[in-house]
């Protein structure tokens, strides 16, 4: 069987990745994933809690262990978060799944 290949959406915050990546997966029947819902779903708090407690540096590193995760998988679709890109360790990931 071919392997399925995944499909990573960046860009900036409300720049529509989500809706677009939802749309994208129905249409192409891989599972969608939107890193930030997969932070809040898993930490079990809201994006804006965890920048009060534990600042950006704190959610960029469970930003990053959360998209290593997802990119682990085979046949999705996921929406980045808007800050994403910041990461030198995120962006080695991005290219290496190219």
């Amino acid at each position: 069987m071919a392997e399925k290949r995944n499909i990573f959406l960046i860009g900036p915050m409300g720049a529509g990745k989500s809706t677009i990546g939802r749309h994208l997966a129905d249409e192409l029947h891989l599972e969608f994933f939107d890193s930030d819902q997969e932070i809040e779903k898993r930490s079990g708090a809201d994006i804006a809690w965890i920048f009060d407690l534990e600042g950006e540096e704190g959610f960029r590193l469970r930003e990053e262990n959360i998209i290593n995760d997802l990119t682990d998988k085979q046949g999705i679709v996921l929406a980045t978060g808007g800050g994403s890109v910041v990461s030198k360790m995120l962006e080695t990931d991005f290219q290496h799944e190219v």
